[in-house]
């Protein structure tokens, strides 16, 4: 019976040696590429006294981050535009915008000794609207400061390369004009879901 567990010890250490196992340390850039899926939040403000409905998008989304210690770095989000619709109760279709939304975040990946690591971030999102179109008139929307929270992990499939699942909230909220004049504020607030390819240098 002795002999059975020294050998049992003995493999599980041997398989959790030989398991993946990605080293955050400091110094450390890591690279993304993915896709992410905005989900606006469903109630999104009242605009021209009607309540306003922003659609999702999904779009390619690219991450940097910088170790600047073991497990804590810094990175930065980008993405190509993500285009919603917006409709208004008792109007309908109001308008479609584009929209860019980089943020940059510091990280804190807990430490594992196996190839799941989860991770925890706080940041600040800017996020600027661009090519507003609208049947209505000259549709407007300033741009957006807030702060973003995110959850996720790395999944470590080789010795530098991992896939990763992240879910962020941020905080985007917008001043709307049509025609120069105010219309309302629009609540976006989404929920953004992603999935990438993470490699280590």
């Amino acid at each position: 019976m002795t002999r059975n567990k020294g050998i049992l010890a003995l493999t599980t250490a041997l398989c959790m040696a030989g398991a993946p196992v990605l080293a955050q340390s400091q110094g450390d850039w890591t690279f993304g590429l993915g896709v992410g899926w905005v989900n606006p939040k469903s109630n999104n403000g009242v605009l021209a006294g009607g309540a306003a409905t922003v659609d999702e998008n999904t779009q390619l989304i690219i991450t940097a981050e910088y170790f600047f210690r073991d497990n804590l770095g810094v990175e930065i989000l980008a993405a190509t535009p993500f285009e919603h619709d917006v409709t208004i109760a008792g109007i309908g279709y109001a308008g479609t915008v584009k929209h860019l939304p980089p943020t940059i975040s510091l990280n804190y990946h807990f430490p594992t000794q196996t190839a799941f690591k989860p991770y925890v971030g706080l940041g600040v999102n800017w996020t600027t609207f661009f090519e507003e179109t609208s049947p209505l008139g000259v549709l407007s929307l300033d741009d957006s400061f807030g702060l973003a929270v995110q959850v996720g992990f790395d999944y470590q499939i080789s010795d530098r390369d991992a896939l990763r699942l992240t879910a962020r909230w941020i905080d985007i909220e917008t001043d709307v004009s049509l025609n120069g004049a105010p219309i309302g504020t629009a609540d976006i607030d989404p929920v953004v879901l992603s999935f990438s390819y993470v490699r280590r240098f």
